[in-house]
Formats: structure tokens, sequence, C-alpha cells
């Protein structure tokens, strides 16, 4: 399974993602990454994998981002600027998928 599959299937998710950087997930987001991401990834990798490399972007986002900014990701309404989402989805690129 190539990476870029799976980046692909998740790209639209991470663009919605408010992150956090060293600081908490609003309350009720982190479930709603990890519920929506975990959809999109298992189409491409069994749902084992998909949990993985979800939770492993859950981590970083939450470790690189600020609040702020994983609100401005997870916000449906407005999305975030092309700068914050080119940022999540390099910072997510350290996850591997393991097969």
């Amino acid at each position: 399974m190539r990476l870029n599959t799976l980046f692909a299937a998740v790209v639209p998710l991470v663009l919605l993602l408010p992150l956090s950087a060293q600081a908490a997930w609003p309350k009720g987001v982190k479930e709603q990454y990890m519920n929506d991401c975990t959809k999109a990834a298992s189409q491409s990798v069994n749902p084992t994998v998909a949990k993985q490399h979800c939770t492993c972007g859950a981590d970083v986002l939450e470790k690189k981002f600020t609040t702020q900014e994983i609100s401005q990701l997870m916000d449906k309404n407005t999305p975030p600027s092309g700068e914050l989402g080119q940022r999540a989805l390099k910072e997510i690129s350290v996850c591997r998928v393991q097969k």
C-alpha cells in the first residue's frame, strides 16, 4: 500500500482538523477526527492499520499545533488556510503505515 494513497483518503479530514500544539484538543474534536480518519483510511488499509495511522496523526497534531490551529483545521464550515493545511500534512507525513 502506497503512503500517497492513504494520504489521499486522509487529506480531506486533515484539512478539517483543528490542531493544538502541546495543548488540549477541543472537547469532542479528537474523537471526531479519529472516527473520520479511521473510516476514510479503512477504505485503503485494514482497520487496525488505519487506527494506528490515525492515532499517530492525532498525536502529531497535538504536539505540533495549538488548540486554535486544531480548531481551524476541524472547522467544516470554514476551510483552513492553505499554509496551515500543508503544514498539517507535512507533520503527519512522519506517520508510516506498517503492513
